[in-house]
């Protein structure tokens, strides 16, 4: 049997880490070697949006020794990320172009909703657990540096998900600023974090009580990956397999109580970890105890997962080393359908519009090119084609663009957001080409013209329900010498959709040169 070797590397705010992992179809993932480094560039990039010469020195030098470290091994693959530092750096490009031509590794910078989905699957890698876990109510808290991101869940479907900028090294550049003093630093992170949950809770939250949380984290992850207790810690909640990964929140709240009564070095000796974390231990946990209380929270998990396993596990699953068992592309359908929803969006137009946009897409796969990620993307645009009516019916397609650029959608990147926005604006107004569009620099030709593809297909699937009355019972659709031929079963009077058609077919020729056409079959 095959066996694949695969290098993640994470290049976090605060941690630097470097997994190996062997792949095989016979025993699916291996984690077989990691290293890990404390490297601040996440306190640099917050303060002042660039990182210091030494912390960018110390950063080359350990991506040099990872290089070595994979080429000894003989990793075949690697993937290496950066998240919210880079985000928020003002010269990112120079120093990441800086870092790929003196160290031989390329990073590519993950965007808050792709860093997140990506933790999400990390803990999806716990398999049964996992799966057991979002059959009840739960809420994914995956506390960084510069944010955290809470995802709830309802029988194992996303309900909600909204990024809060809370994380660790934030609030404690935001201590050091008001230069408050060591006793003040509890009650200062509790006041800054319950203002922002208590938005959250009106927003989200409601009357629900989530009963379940889990929490990813550098911090208290490791303290529970170490197994290591001290007096007057509490009781862990025995997990899955011995781990000690299960707390009740009584023994969160003794954990805390814990971390007073001893010095940074004490805590280091007691917990198995470096004496530079413990402030950033403090500062996690304070923030997991305010979502508890929050959610009114029963089970806390804080399972032995980094970034890292969630990128293999994304690399496994396209490579089909393993199959997954949850469904991750209905998880962001979700976020959208939730968002129309948050700004009355039509369900059933949407589904109607869906289902008539697909068809479409589907018969014409010779002639477009797209695959399975655009096929996506246009159930979004969809699901999302009327939220900015919401704000106002007579700028609707401006609106909606607007809606959903400063929506984060999980699991999409920025540039795909973007595509999804363009289509939507442009079902509702006059289509601007690329030359004239003003797109340059921030979306690619080729992104462009999948936003053209695209366009196209939406509105000749619009025009097909412009009275919003699915008059069709039944609609089908194919592909015959140079025609789209839409055959359409009614008994119902059509002269609107066949007056409105002929201008988004005329689009439609211009974008795929095939004419749609009408054919009615009455009964």
């Amino acid at each position: 049997m095959a066996v694949h070797l695969f290098g993640a590397i994470d290049v976090g705010s605060y941690v630097y880490e470097m997994k190996i992992f062997e792949l095989s179809k016979k025993s699916g993932i291996r984690q077989i070697d990691s290293i890990r480094h404390m490297v601040d560039i996440g306190t640099d990039t917050y303060h002042t949006g660039k990182v210091s010469r030494a912390h960018l020195a110390e950063l080359k030098r350990i991506l040099i020794e990872s290089g070595e470290i994979m080429k000894n091994y003989g990793v075949e693959a690697y993937r290496a990320y950066g998240t919210s530092a880079f985000r928020e750096m003002r010269n990112s490009n120079m120093v990441l172009a800086q870092i790929e031509q003196e160290t031989g590794i390329h990073i590519d910078i993950l965007e808050n909703t792709e860093q997140r989905f990506m933790d999400y699957k990390s803990v999806a890698s716990k398999g049964e657990v996992f799966n057991r876990f979002l059959e009840q109510s739960t809420a994914i808290v995956d506390i960084g540096g510069g944010s955290i991101q809470i995802s709830l869940f309802e029988k194992d479907k996303l309900s909600a998900t909204q990024n809060l900028r809370l994380g660790v090294l934030r609030l404690r550049e935001q201590l050091a600023r008001v230069g408050a003093r060591s006793v003040q630093n509890e009650s200062l992170i509790e006041e800054l974090v319950n203002t922002q949950l208590n938005v959250f809770k009106k927003l989200y939250l409601k009357d629900r009580d989530i009963k379940q949380i889990v929490v990813i984290d550098d911090y208290l992850s490791d303290a529970s990956r170490n197994g290591k207790n001290f007096s007057g810690a509490g009781r862990m909640i025995p997990g899955a397999r011995g781990q000690a990964e299960f707390f009740d929140t009584a023994a969160l709240s003794a954990f805390i109580d814990g971390l007073r009564d001893y010095n940074a070095f004490d805590l280091s000796t007691r917990l198995g970890i470096s004496d530079e974390k413990i402030p950033l231990l403090k500062i996690s946990s304070i923030i997991t105890r305010c979502i508890a209380k929050t959610m009114k929270a029963d089970i806390i998990w804080i399972p032995d997962v980094t970034l890292c396993d969630g990128m293999v596990y994304d690399y496994a699953v396209a490579k089909r080393y393993i199959k997954p068992e949850h469904d991750f592309e209905q998880d962001i359908l979700t976020c959208a359908m939730q968002t129309s929803k948050r700004y009355k969006g039509s369900e059933d137009r949407a589904k109607t519009l869906e289902l008539i946009a697909l068809q479409i897409f589907d018969s014409m796969k010779r002639i477009h090119g797209m695959g399975a990620r655009e096929r996506l993307l246009l159930r979004l645009c969809a699901i999302l084609h009327d939220c900015g009516k919401y704000i106002s019916l007579q700028n609707l397609s401006d609106c909606s663009y607007n809606i959903i650029m400063s929506t984060e959608i999980i699991g999409l990147s920025g540039r795909e957001r973007e595509i999804v926005a363009n289509v939507v604006r442009y079902n509702h107004r006059k289509y601007d080409f690329y030359e004239e569009s003003g797109m340059r620099g921030r979306l690619s030709m080729e992104d462009y013209l999948t936003v053209t593809k695209l366009t196209a297909v939406l509105r000749l699937a619009n025009g097909l329900d412009r009275s919003h009355k699915k008059k069709f019972t039944d609609i089908k659709i194919r592909l015959r010498e140079g025609e789209l031929q839409i055959i359409v079963s009614t008994k119902k009077d059509i002269a609107l959709e066949k007056g409105l058609f002929d201008n988004r077919a005329r689009f439609f020729e211009d974008v795929f040169s095939v004419r749609p056409v009408i054919r009615q079959r009455e009964f």
